[in-house]
């Protein structure tokens, strides 16, 4: 029996001939760890190169590596972010909704000069296929308000608090705050998502990625395909 094509590999190998500047900031995922693995190889890039993740295991990946790691705090701009995704559309509009991480990761996005997607073939769809909602950062004390003015806008839409299996309770960000799921039974105008849900009062940030990314790098039973804004 064959190996199956390992598409997420061929993503972070493309991944390395867009690599710009000094500055590189990642985020998490399999596809990540493919890229810092292929950069840690090549000691000379490496070595001029420093790095920020939004990821607890990308940032410690890196630091095994030897890598030069930077806190993002200390950064104001970065010159490209690579990052993969739940989902992301014909316009490039993305779902970053597994790992709870959006806020972080979202702050890089918007720090770098180019924000790169890149994955395998089963992450582009042409448009959201609502399997994975909007998660919502939001503040402990202004669940229940966030949560009403949610279903006041958005009455089709199930609201979900996200719990933990490994222990009893909500989970919590790593801002300390608490994460919400919303899943919409309809395909919803994503660009007033994006809006409403940051103007309400105790909205940390949302895992909708719109208008963020600048390309996107997948790989599939088709080769490379180098999809651009």
């Amino acid at each position: 029996m064959e190996n199956p094509i390992n598409y997420k590999m061929q993503a972070a190998t493309e991944a390395l001939r867009h690599l710009k500047g000094n500055v590189i900031g990642l985020g998490a995922g399999t596809s990540i760890a493919y890229l810092v693995n292929l950069i840690a190889e090549n000691s000379s890039l490496a070595s001029a190169l420093t790095f920020t993740s939004s990821s607890f295991k990308t940032t410690n990946l890196l630091i095994e590596k030897g890598l030069n790691v930077q806190t993002t705090a200390y950064l104001s701009e970065i010159d490209v972010y690579f990052d993969g995704c739940d989902q992301f559309d014909s316009q490039l509009n993305a779902l970053k909704s597994g790992g709870g991480i959006h806020t972080n990761e979202k702050i890089l996005a918007t720090m770098a000069k180019e924000f790169i997607l890149i994955g395998d073939y089963e992450k582009y769809v042409k448009q959201f296929d609502l399997k994975y909602p909007v998660v919502i950062e939001i503040l402990p004390q202004a669940l229940k308000t966030v949560s009403a003015k949610l279903t006041q806008q958005f009455p089709n839409a199930v609201l979900s608090l996200r719990t933990s299996k490994e222990k009893d309770g909500a989970v919590v960000s790593d801002n300390g705050n608490y994460l919400l799921d919303v899943y919409y039974k309809a395909v919803p105008d994503w660009a007033n998502v994006n809006s409403s849900i940051q103007m309400m009062t105790g909205v940390v940030e949302h895992s909708l990625f719109y208008g963020l990314a600048t390309k996107a790098i997948i790989a599939g039973n088709e080769g490379i395909n180098i999809i651009e804004k």
